[in-house]
């Protein structure tokens, strides 16, 4: 098991985790302290991750209570290579035309040529990676 720090957020050898279209396992905690984890889709653009939500939702009441979040990542063609990204909430972005979410939507295989039901209330979250452990 490595685990690298800030400098060198995610190893060369594990950002194909964060490029292919994998589900991610994303956990925050909850305002009573316990542990919520997601299956997510997600987007990597070499420094930050991102995520689309609304704020209806318990996961984005959990990040701003406390914006730390761990993302898992597991090879699907070797289960023992995984990678666990730990970071912490630098930003919401508004996403009014649920573009973002049509951009993952496309990423996952599920081209959409309408914006979802929810569109006015998409949002990105975007994540700044501070830690990861691999093996």
């Amino acid at each position: 098991m490595t685990t690298l720090d800030q400098t060198s957020v995610v190893p060369p050898g594990f950002v194909d985790l964060l490029e292919r279209p994998l589900f991610g396992h994303l956990g925050t905690t909850r305002p009573d302290g316990s542990p919520q984890v997601n299956v997510m889709w997600f987007g990597w653009d070499g420094e930050l991750l991102r995520f689309t939500h609304i704020p209806q939702r318990q996961k984005y009441r959990n990040l701003q209570a406390d914006p730390r979040i761990s993302l898992s990542v597991v090879d699907p063609d070797t289960g023992y290579r995984y990678l666990e990204v730990r970071g912490v909430l630098e930003r919401v972005d508004d996403d009014p035309d649920g573009q973002f979410y049509m951009e993952l939507s496309a990423r996952y295989g599920h081209p959409m040529t309408a914006p979802p039901d929810d569109a006015a209330d998409r949002i990105v979250l975007v994540v700044r990676p501070t830690k990861a452990v691999t093996h």
